[in-house]
């Protein structure tokens, strides 16, 4: 098992917790209460290795912290997403001003952390308020919009529902699959590594005596 810890900022009332709940209890409350200081809860997905021979899965921990969005717990957030080895950067799609303070936690992630270190998912919620026949079109920000910025960033971008659950397995779920594969590089590469210095060792080879030494008190 591989254990990995995921961060999720963004504005307040975006439904990061509500996306939280879904994943980890696939569960939805239309009344949660606004996140105090942080949040964690952790879940477990399973990782399917195709480049492998083995028939069994990998199990990927998800260590979460769900972080508040209000103004006043910013300065917190270091705290959280310090070590992190991925990151949920959740915005609302019916919010224009929401997609803006989105792009400002990338910027963050991005001088504070760097996306060597760090996956980093921009992630759309509230999908079920658009193109909905009892409330009509609720959408501010544009699909291609948020998926352009997402590219130039190289972000993972998604969009889902937290109250219906659209999309958001699929989201930690190629995230799994991506720490996988980075994990499994590194393991990799370190075994290269080892079985090389190994090699090197055994090809040292000991200087020995000559016998033709003239100064031997043997002839």
């Amino acid at each position: 098992m591989f254990q990995f810890k995921l961060v999720l900022l963004g504005d307040s009332s975006v439904g990061k917790s509500s996306i939280v709940h879904r994943f980890v209890k696939d569960s939805f409350d239309d009344f949660r209460e606004s996140t105090i200081g942080a949040a964690f809860l952790s879940q477990t997905i399973k990782i399917r290795d195709t480049s492998s021979d083995s028939t069994e899965d990998t199990v990927i921990k998800f260590e979460i912290w769900d972080t508040a969005g209000q103004e006043r717990y910013k300065s917190l957030a270091p705290m959280y997403y310090r070590n992190a080895n991925a990151a949920l950067v959740v915005y609302d799609i019916t919010q224009q001003d929401s997609l803006s303070k989105a792009q400002n936690w990338v910027n963050e992630l991005k001088n504070k952390v760097g996306d060597e270190d760090l996956i980093i998912c921009l992630l759309g919620n509230k999908l079920d308020l658009c193109d909905s026949s009892d409330n009509g079109d609720k959408r501010a920000v544009m699909t291609d919009e948020a998926k352009v910025y997402a590219e130039e960033q190289d972000l993972l971008f998604y969009e889902v529902s937290a109250k219906t659950g659209q999309g958001v397995k699929d989201v930690f779920q190629s995230i799994g699959e991506k720490l996988y594969q980075i994990k499994k590089e590194e393991m990799l590469s370190k075994k290269g590594r080892q079985a090389a210095s190994a090699k090197d060792s055994v090809n040292v080879k000991l200087q020995r005596p000559s016998t033709n030494d003239p100064t031997s008190c043997c002839y």
